[in-house]
């Protein structure tokens, strides 16, 4: 993405962001503080795992929710996240993406948006375009493996959803097709792309352009168990001063109709979007399809129906109706980079979060809210409560009727990183418990049944729970959640968030088992199971049974 590294007031200046090169200064923050360090890769911090009294509280409890997403972006373009340097060896690339998912679980995150397409290129086998250069540094070699079925499998190992994410216009980030290899669809097809900006392009406005990037994204879709299809925020190109979007040949060919340039590269977005989404659909109904656009859709000073901030609007800047996609009923989720702090007054949090939870309301689709870590890390949040704060903020924008169904940091090397103690906070504050995937009551259910938990028996590991899938083949629970209170219980209230422990993914057969580390020796706990599909919708909770 972006995942736009300025401010609003600073652009055009955001063309690079989160998602490019981190070379751009931010908010008179020097661009030398985004070449931090892969600082993922080495141990966190030791606050980080104590998630309490060092990490700080917020000075009111939030009571915890059940159901949230909790993610974050492991990005791949230029290295940033993973892997953390061309040429490592398939082990070495291998063990990387498992210290992610490490420091997923660490932090009590229930999800990754991993990006697998980041310049027209592909971290799979795939026939329509070349390996990516950020796996070996040669575009077009193999690495030995493939990346996105180990990552798939990996996460799910660990019962994260796993959202694979893809940039869906841009072909390189430099300008010489020269450079790209001979087989690339932008040297066999020259004439579906343009250079701007010291980057190359497709062409949206091409019919043939569409299709060639759906196909490549659809072939993932196909062949890989994908929970979900994930864009970011570049559609058009960010604003380059000084220069024009080179499309005035495509326009005078494709463009009869429309009002102006601007309405038709709107319309050409526009029709990428809703065909891409009616695609997945129609190929796997139950895989989740989302986008994560620039904070700000119009400022209420250009339109009165868009929000109440001063900085740059991506319906005009990126030609993304982005508000229409939602309310279409297009996207599943819609994950806006409110990349800003609380009061700041071209783009306030406080403001702009109720204005994306009510359009997202309007039609049902999910809200989550992307959040900047980054800028903790580079001191333009100054506050290490400011983004648990943010979640503060969303919970109380939940009692309002207009739902934020959760949140996703930017970048996962700042995760572990952990600056100012300010993800620990999330945790101490917000993530004291597990949370579950919220389920879209629109995408396939399957009829899964109450488990029975036949056994819970103390281990040396500590408590041992067996149950079984009482459902046929066809409906077997993708996974389970695992719920536990102190002392005997006749019922465990299953609602009470308070009281999950974990989610397990399935194994195959139908006896499970799982083992509570955390029970403490002696100490009477009485447990109940319930069945996740793949989707998250849960049965009813089994009969509970105790240990002493």
């Amino acid at each position: 993405m972006t995942h736009s590294q300025s401010t609003p007031a600073d652009q055009p200046a955001a063309a690079l962001g989160r998602r490019g090169f981190l070379t751009l200064a931010v908010a008179g923050v020097a661009a030398s503080a985004f070449t931090v360090t892969i600082g993922g890769l080495a141990p966190a911090p030791a606050h980080a795992n104590a998630f309490g009294a060092t990490a700080g509280a917020t000075a009111a409890a939030v009571a915890p929710r059940k159901r949230e997403l909790r993610a974050m972006w492991i990005s791949s373009v230029v290295n940033i996240d993973w892997p953390s340097r061309t040429g490592l060896s398939a082990d070495a690339q291998r063990a990387e993406f498992l210290h992610w998912l490490d420091v997923a679980e660490q932090f009590r995150l229930n999800a990754v948006f991993v990006q697998v397409r980041p310049t027209a290129d592909a971290f799979w086998p795939s026939p329509l375009e070349p390996w990516s250069q950020y796996l070996t540094g040669v575009q077009g070699q193999d690495p030995g493996y493939d990346p996105l079925a180990f990552i798939v499998e990996e996460a799910h190992a660990r019962n994260l959803e796993l959202h694979a994410w893809y940039n869906p216009y841009r072909v390189s980030m430099q300008a010489d097709p020269a450079q790209l290899v001979p087989e690339h669809p932008a040297r066999v097809h020259p004439e579906w792309v343009w250079a701007y900006g010291g980057k190359l392009y497709f062409d949206p406005g091409l019919p043939e352009v569409q299709e060639h990037i759906q196909q490549a994204i659809l072939h993932s879709v196909e062949h890989y168990d994908l929970d979900g299809v994930h864009f970011d925020d570049y559609f058009y190109p960010y604003p380059v001063a000084g220069q024009v979007i080179p499309d005035a040949a495509t326009y005078a060919a494709h463009g009869a109709g429309f009002a102006d340039v601007a309405d038709w590269r709107r319309h050409n977005v526009d029709t990428f979007v809703r065909s891409i989404s009616e695609r997945i659909k129609a190929l796997k109904p139950w895989v989740k399809f989302g986008i994560s656009p620039f904070g700000i859709w119009r400022n209420r000073a250009t339109d009165p129906l868009g929000s109440e901030t001063g900085g740059s609007q991506s319906y005009d800047l990126q030609f993304a109706d982005t508000r229409k996609w939602v309310l279409e009923g297009w996207l599943d989720y819609i994950n806006p980079q409110v990349y800003w702090q609380i009061g700041l007054a071209v783009a306030d949090y406080a403001k702009l979060v109720p204005w994306w939870a009510d359009v997202a309301a309007a039609s049902g689709t999910h809200l989550y809210i992307g959040e900047a870590l980054y800028k903790v890390t580079s001191g333009v949040f100054t506050d290490p409560a400011e983004l648990s704060n943010h979640l503060t903020m969303d919970r109380g924008i939940d009692a309002a009727g207009t739902p934020v169904h959760g949140n996703v940091y930017f970048s996962a090397k700042h995760v572990p990183a952990d600056p100012q103690g300010s993800m620990s906070r999330v945790v101490a504050d917000h993530y004291a418990h597990p949370a579950i995937v919220p389920a879209m009551e629109w995408l396939p259910a399957a009829d899964v049944r109450t488990p029975v938990l036949a056994r819970v028996g103390r281990t040396d590991g500590g408590v041992e729970l067996q149950w079984s899938d009482a459902a046929p083949p066809s409906s077997r629970a993708t996974s389970f959640a695992v719920y536990r209170v102190d002392g005997a219980a006749d019922a465990i209230d299953v609602e009470d968030a308070a009281n999950l422990v974990a989610t397990v993914r399935g194994q195959a057969g139908v006896v499970q088992a799982w083992t509570d580390a955390s029970a403490e020796a002696g100490r009477e706990y009485a447990y109940a199971v319930t069945a996740l599909d793949r989707v998250w919708n849960e049965s009813a909770p089994s009969a509970v049974r105790a240990v002493g």
